[in-house]
């Protein structure tokens, strides 16, 4: 089955292109190693379009698996015509092919069935034929007891379940009227009976009506909730100039003039549409708005998602984290700059204990010990009571070289409870491992959230509502893609960090850390082929993505695949060095005249020369941390006006989410994200981007807060 025609088509990309990648990933390759070090067999296609590429694969393998079954039912049946098997092979998409299907699709016996086994199938063809013709002159013919026809009214009933039958299997006028529907209909809204409550999250659609085909994702999911939890009830509508018009388009698509029908034929016109036609389109096209909507909602999840993966570390330092709490007290936890657990604690400075003197004696204890140098503070419960008691106890002590920051802790108690942390600390406290996350997130964030299911971060929304098979699988390519454009270190990686790696998995994964064990440490990449069921094709898809600092080898250290080491040598060879004293003289490299060079792919002599600029770089933004006013710990302590530092934490497409440390989240609407017109939040700012914002909306009793960017008010 060659797929290769079809999706260069849908893709908009050559074919030559497409067929060179599907080649690729038919011989195991991965969308990583593909998209970084492959670029000249699939002519430059970046990881974003191969991830298309892949996601359209799935669904067209599906397709064609469908369409075969289909052709094989049918042909089964006798049935399959020269004209008909040519739209079969023709339809592009799953509606249009089980539109065709329809009318051959095995089906229950029914009461159009049954009239047309009474023989009233010539009955209707007449009536078609003749349509300007009162029908009972015909019908009375076709009575016959002995099959149950005792009348002319029960001679046009049948006959009516064949036509009614007929029309709705009709696939080029269902697609008409699917067209037509979803680009012409409105969606109109009400509160459910008995169900309008004026406090009520959803009262903005008690009155409300948008065009079908222009509603935005976030509407249309916040509708289909509202109606899936009772409090919402809606239809589809067709403006009332047009009413008519589907009753129009089902008498000329079987070749019928309204006007000229008889008045029973017209009123079978009228019944195929209000109680055939109508509800299953509306069904099918409400379906497409929720599959619409979840695919945007998808996206937005994988942006988000990608950016705060992406967001910048605070590096290797010894990191206190600190998961506050009121009741049961501050989670205390260190680790070391490779995030090796070194001590906890549980301190209780605030209410109800208020033991404040002796949990600050504690912490500056633990603080000299290990030396810390960073603190990181969950941003939950208690968490800016914290924040303000770790900063006095700062300055008490003069520790000038600490710095402390609160911490997003979205999922580090899912990561807590985990088969994870269990085997990983297995004598360790519940709350104490969410400590250790805290700590190791600020330190390396990619490292820390990929042991977290994505879906437990919380930076998409409605995701409860979406397909979560779907969901899941984007939200994985998101991770693999993230943790291999970084990369990862052999030598500390944890077991979740290095699943993640192009052409690994856990059980890969975890022999290479036993392997690492008995070794003391890796010191060359080729190590890994010791590796128990670790093979050639395996270490062609990870060795790029693993590196050693230290090693044997320079390269090692850098994104250089080792299939291209023997050109980076002739590199060094050609301008008169070794290869140490060129990763040691980066400007050289600007220097030495491209035709001078060893022949090798345009694109990967250009992403060899710009490795080696900076061997082993980390592509993500330099770290930098959010600082809250003092002054603010609540949405009481707000007012509007006032203008302060804060933390994106979502986004949708109609606008961010911005964390102020008041344990509410404000929001930048898309209309307040700058002084100019903005379509895609995301074009503006990113998940983890520090902003500054000013407040000028304020609903204590709803939650609210209402903030903007824009430079003038």
């Amino acid at each position: 089955m060659n797929l290769a025609p079809q999706l260069a088509k849908r893709l908009a990309l050559p074919l030559a292109q497409v067929s060179a990648t599907l080649k690729l990933i038919d011989e195991g390759a991965t969308i990583p190693f593909i998209a970084r070090y492959r670029k000249e067999v699939t002519g430059g296609l970046d990881d974003t379009q191969l991830r298309q590429l892949s996601e359209q694969l799935a669904y067209c393998t599906l397709l064609e698996e469908r369409r075969s079954t289909i052709l094989e039912q049918i042909r089964s049946q006798g049935a399959l015509t020269p004209e008909l098997e040519k739209a079969i092979l023709s339809a592009d998409n799953k509606a249009r092919l089980e539109d065709l299907y329809l009318p051959y699709k095995p089906k229950r016996r029914n009461k159009a069935q049954e009239a047309r086994e009474a023989g009233l199938s010539g009955l209707a063809e007449q009536l078609l034929k003749q349509p300007h013709i009162p029908p009972e002159g015909l019908a009375s013919a076709y009575i016959n007891s002995a099959k149950s026809i005792h009348s002319i009214e029960d001679a046009l009933t049948g006959c009516r379940h064949i036509l009614l039958e007929m029309f709705t299997e009709h696939a080029d006028l269902v697609s008409s009227l699917r067209q037509k529907l979803w680009q012409q209909g409105k969606l109109e809204v009400h509160a459910a009976k008995g169900k309008a409550d004026p406090d009520s999250k959803f009262r903005d659609y008690y009155e409300y009506a948008e065009s079908l085909h222009q509603i935005p994702s976030h509407r249309a999911l916040a509708i289909l909730r509202g109606k899936q939890l009772g409090e919402l009830s809606y239809r589809i509508q067709l403006p009332d100039t047009q009413a008519d018009e589907p009753i129009e388009t089902i008498a000329r698509f079987n070749q019928l003039r309204v006007a000229t029908c008889s008045t029973w034929l017209q009123q079978t016109l009228e019944q195929s549409w209000k109680t055939k036609l109508a509800p299953a389109l509306e069904n099918e096209l409400i379906k497409k708005l929720r599959q619409d909507a979840q695919a945007v909602a998808i996206d937005v999840f994988a942006r988000n998602l990608k950016d705060l993966l992406l967001s910048a570390p605070a590096g290797a330092h010894v990191t206190l984290g600190l998961d506050p709490g009121l009741r049961t007290g501050v989670k205390a936890a260190i680790v070391d700059a490779t995030g090796q657990l070194l001590e906890t604690a549980t301190l209780y400075p605030h209410p109800p204990q208020r033991q404040e003197q002796a949990a600050s004696h504690s912490l500056a204890r633990l603080i000299e010990k290990h030396a810390v140098t960073l603190i990181a503070i969950g941003n939950g419960t208690a968490s800016r009571e914290t924040l303000r008691w770790v900063q006095d106890l700062l300055k008490a002590h003069a520790l000038t070289q600490v710095s402390c920051m609160l911490v997003s802790e979205a999922g580090a108690s899912v990561y807590s409870a985990s088969a994870l942390a269990s085997e990983e600390f297995p004598q360790l406290d519940v709350t104490l491992r969410g400590a250790v996350s805290i700590a190791r997130r600020l330190q390396d964030p990619l490292a820390e959230l990929v042991k977290i299911d994505p879906r437990a971060i919380g930076v998409g929304q409605y995701q409860h509502d979406l397909d979560q098979k779907a969901l899941a699988q984007k939200l994985d390519a998101v991770v693999e893609d993230c943790v291999n454009h970084v990369g990862v270190d052999l030598n500390t990686a944890s077991s979740a960090l290095l699943s993640r790696v192009a052409g690994l998995n856990t059980t890969l994964a975890d022999n290479i850390i036993k392997y690492r064990e008995a070794l003391g440490c890796y010191r060359d990449r080729k190590q890994l082929l010791k590796v128990p069921r670790l093979g050639p094709k395996a270490f062609e898809q990870s060795a790029g993505f693993l590196r050693i600092r230290q090693g044997k080898e320079p390269l090692d250290n850098t994104a250089v695949h080792p299939e291209s080491y023997s050109l980076v040598h002739q590199i060094a060879a050609s301008v008169g060095l070794s290869l140490q004293q060129l990763l040691e003289s980066p400007d050289l490299l600007r220097q030495i005249p491209l035709q001078t060079l060893p022949e090798a792919g345009r694109y990967t002599l250009n992403d060899i020369l710009y490795e080696l600029e900076k061997p082993g770089r980390d592509p993500r933004p330099e770290f930098r941390s959010v600082h809250y006013d003092e002054r603010i710990e609540s949405i009481d302590d707000l007012h509007i006006g006032m203008v302060l530092e804060g933390v994106i934490t979502n986004i949708t497409h109609f606008g961010a989410f911005v964390d102020l440390g008041v344990h509410q989240d404000g929001l930048v609407h898309i209309s307040q994200m700058a002084d100019r017109f903005v379509k895609d939040p995301h074009s503006l700012v990113s998940t983890g981007q520090i902003v500054s914002v000013r407040v000028i909306d304020l609903d204590a009793k709803r939650r609210r807060i209402g903030l903007s960017m824009k430079k003038s008010d």
